[in-house]
């Protein structure tokens, strides 16, 4: 089993392990656990320690070896700096991921649309865009394997204390914002370490593009091929209508978060008007659209 570009997970407790360095063992009256393990003596000035493969000397007490097989004060098995225990103390307390390695450019198809390309593609828009829609049938059209990760299906994992931004933005809702485009970001390199393509779909404002763009790039790497879905208002408006739950919107957000998606225009983004596509249409377009990128990959 492959893990995410960059370095190997830690290794998980071994079997039986409960806290680290200790036996899950349950303590029941009359049961007094283990024995504690004597320290082992120092050895007297000017005595070496036995060469390896010889017995020790009598009386020597050999030391037990660190728990989990890792020297001691070894919190992390990978090749890369050893990552902090946890980030500066939060709203959500989230652990650091370890860092994964760039996602490179895949070659250009030799055929028509992506072909068999292993791709990491973010498609942008406002709410009622198509976004999730389109993605899935994108993802499940695809001959090789592709895999489709949604930034709000992923906030809303949290089923408690979840911070909806409908009832006014704040530190928690920020937070969980950045915590769940985080673990999209892992989940993506993890897909592609495994040789799955992956497309994640998320509303980017251009007005904020180290947030957005940047931030996505930090997570999955240069390789990303963003693309943006941006239908007219009319046509927003008419899809949000038929939303249900914190997804619907009120009119006003709406035309708020379509006309800031304006932005992108003027961008070297590829954009694509699905005002007048069906889902089919549209997921083919994004297709060719995404072949383009590979061979002239956009400035961002």
């Amino acid at each position: 089993m492959q893990h995410a570009v960059g370095a190997p997970l830690p290794p998980p407790h071994g079997p039986g392990i409960g806290h680290v360095g200790r036996p899950y063992q349950a303590q029941h009256p009359g049961h007094p656990g283990p024995p504690p393990i004597p320290p082992p003596p120092h050895p007297a000035p000017g005595q070496a320690p036995p060469p390896h493969g010889q017995a020790p000397p009598p009386g020597h007490v050999q030391q037990p070896p660190p728990a989990h097989g890792r020297p001691p004060g070894a919190g992390w098995s990978g090749t890369g700096p050893t990552p902090p225990a946890r980030e500066a103390a939060g709203p959500t307390g989230h652990v650091q991921l370890p860092p994964g390695g760039p996602v490179p450019l895949p070659a250009p198809p030799a055929e028509a649309g992506t072909g068999g390309a292993t791709l990491a593609v973010l498609l942008i828009g406002p709410a009622g865009a198509g976004k999730t829609t389109v993605a899935k049938l994108w993802a499940a059209r695809r001959r090789v394997p592709t895999a489709h990760v949604s930034l709000d299906d992923v906030r809303e994992w949290v089923r408690s204390g979840f911070a909806d931004p409908q009832a006014g933005w704040n530190d928690h809702s920020e937070a969980q914002y950045r915590l769940a485009r985080r673990t999209c970001g892992f989940a993506a390199r993890n897909f592609l370490a495994n040789g799955i393509s992956c497309i994640l779909d998320d509303a980017v404002f251009p007005d904020r593009p180290v947030v957005g763009l940047g931030g996505w790039k930090r997570h999955v790497g240069p390789g990303l091929l963003p693309v943006v879905l941006l239908p007219g208002l009319e046509i927003v408006l008419e899809r949000n209508a038929a939303r249900s739950g914190n997804r619907r919107l009120s009119d006003e957000e709406v035309a708020r978060i379509h006309g800031r998606m304006a932005g992108w225009y003027g961008s070297g983004l590829p954009i694509i008007d699905n005002s007048t596509y069906d889902v089919e249409t549209t997921a083919r377009v994004l297709d060719d659209v995404l072949a383009r990128s590979i061979a002239s990959p956009p400035a961002w």
